[in-house]
Order: C-alpha cells, then sequence, then structure tokens
C-alpha cells in the first residue's frame, strides 16, 4: 500500500484525527506530501465525511506535535554536540555556528512563524530552535499560529476544488522544487566561496614563508 492509500484509508477509519496523525508524521518526515493530505482533507470535509472544524484543529495539533519533536531532538543534541559536529565537518568552521546563533536570536521568533509555512523548512526549523532552547510557550504558540493559517488554506482550498483537490499539490509542488533549488544553490556557493577562502589563506600561508 503506497502513502496516498494509507493516509486515505487513515482519514476514512478515523476522521479528523486520522488527518492529524498524518500532517504530525508529515512534520517528522518532510518527504511525506502535506500539499496533498491537507487538500485530501478538506476534499473529504466537502464530501461530508469529516467536520472541517475539527479537520483544521486536529491537523494543527499534528503540525505541533510533529514539531514539538523534532524541537526535543535539538535540544537533546544541544549547543556543544552541534559546535563538536561542525568542528569535524569538512568547510565548516565554528563562526559559522556563532553567526547562526546570533541570527536566530535576533529572528528566530519571525522564522518559526514564516517558516510553518514554507516547504521543508516547515519541518527543520524546529531543530535549530531546540538547539537555542526557544522559550517553549512562545515556539508552541508561534508553531501553532502559522501551522494554522499553512493547513487552514491548504484544507478549505481542498474543500473548494472538491474532486480537484489534487491541483493543489501540483501547484505547491512547483514551490517546493523553487525552494530546493534555491537551497542547492547556496550550499553550492557556500562550499565554492570556503575553498576560495581556504585556496587565499594557503597562498598567504606560503608567501608568508617565503618572507
Amino acid at each position: 500500500m503506497d502513502v496516498v492509500s494509507w493516509v486515505t484509508d487513515l482519514m476514512e477509519t478515523l476522521g479528523a484525527p486520522g488527518a492529524g496523525i498524518a500532517i504530525a508524521l508529515e512534520n517528522l518526515f518532510p518527504p511525506l506530501p502535506s500539499e496533498l493530505f491537507l487538500p485530501m482533507a478538506g476534499f473529504t470535509a466537502s464530501q461530508g465525511k469529516m467536520n472541517l472544524v475539527a479537520a483544521i484543529l486536529w491537523t494543527t495539533a499534528g503540525s505541533v506535535t510533529g514539531a514539538l519533536a523534532l524541537y526535543y531532538l535539538g535540544a537533546l543534541l544541544g549547543r556543544d554536540r552541534i559546535r563538536a559536529i561542525a568542528r569535524r565537518m569538512p568547510l565548516m568552521k565554528l563562526s559559522d555556528v556563532d553567526k547562526t546563533e546570533e541570527w536566530f536570536a535576533r529572528h528566530g521568533r519571525a522564522t518559526v512563524f514564516f517558516g510553518r509555512m514554507v516547504p521543508i523548512f516547515r519541518s527543520l526549523i524546529s531543530i535549530p530552535a531546540g538547539v537555542e532552547r526557544m522559550p517553549l510557550p512562545g515556539f508552541l504558540l508561534l508553531t501553532a499560529a502559522g501551522s494554522l493559517i499553512w493547513n487552514s488554506a491548504l484544507i478549505l482550498a481542498g474543500y473548494a476544488l472538491g474532486e480537484n483537490y489534487h491541483l493543489v499539490e501540483r501547484y505547491l509542488g512547483v514551490v517546493t522544487k523553487v525552494v530546493i533549488g534555491l537551497v542547492a544553490l547556496a550550499v553550492v556557493w557556500f562550499v565554492v566561496s570556503r575553498l576560495r577562502q581556504r585556496r587565499r589563506e594557503g597562498d598567504e600561508d606560503r608567501a608568508q614563508t617565503r618572507k
């Protein structure tokens, strides 16, 4: 049985709580397509097989539950382990970790809120929040608010589109590919710039040695 069939059976068996479980798992395993599950829940509600408000509330609860698990994963790793991992990674510097911590300290609240509406980062943003030990009440409130907006938009779109609910996943799939492409470009830029920096530092060291 494929994932879509499994989620369909879960919703038919458990109703709105089944949709909540599916979205909790999507948070833990980002490749699972919430862009399909949420409109599917809306379509199911349009058929009278699920309460619309319950679908929104349960999926939001599922989002918060999945995000909380990843938050605790980040807290378990902690700053010291992250720094130890960075120290062993090629092309990484501890200053990169320091800059990330400084950035999250300034923009963490907005990132957690708006990140809930960005494919892929929806799940991943919970880990640095845990690493930085973002106050849990604030994390839960911002996660719930951002998830409520995202889940409501997709569920209502599925509700309005009816049998054409799959169109939501098709168009949002383009957005996901764009995000992945931008991340890939950022990684390439980081690697290239760091290799150039290493080469410059090596040239400077050799020049100093000749003197």
